[in-house]
């Protein structure tokens, strides 16, 4: 067992924690953080780059000239991609970036994460944190004291 001193807003020792060993035994696997921090900045992606198929451009419901006997090309609309004005043809469409981690994968990602920032020693446990309302001004004094 591991034992971590919780501390009070004030940075005074307040007590001790028995924590498992098994969270800060973990091994820093630098490709597994990479995967986790790729899994979540993929599912902060927007993804509403569109552009216009020739489904969605305005216009160009009749045939321009009939099918025969003109000596042009067949053409069945105006908005075919060929032409001027015409739709897009392979553009970008609105979808979702994200991916999921399996679970094992997240918790040993979380338990790397934990035994890294206690071997650097930047792991603080507080006991209580008492704040008047969401302000990060508030969290930033906060921070300072440690």
């Amino acid at each position: 067992m591991t034992t971590l001193a919780v501390y009070d807003m004030g940075n005074k020792k307040v007590s001790d924690l028995e924590v498992d060993d098994r969270i800060f035994a973990a091994e820093v696997n630098p490709s597994l953080f990479h995967e986790a921090v790729r899994s979540h900045q993929a599912s902060q992606r927007r993804g509403t780059a569109a552009t216009k198929t020739r489904t969605c451009v305005r216009g160009g419901g009749a045939k321009p000239w009939r099918q025969k006997g003109t000596g042009r090309a067949r053409a069945g609309s105006r908005r075919s991609p060929v032409w001027r004005g015409g739709g897009t043809i392979f553009g970008p469409m609105p979808r979702d970036y994200s991916f999921s981690l399996p679970k094992k994968q997240k918790g040993a990602a979380l338990r790397a994460a934990l035994a890294l920032k206690h071997q650097e020693g930047k792991l603080i446990l507080v006991d209580d944190l008492p704040l008047e309302g969401f302000k990060t001004r508030q969290m930033i004094e906060v921070l300072k004291t440690f």
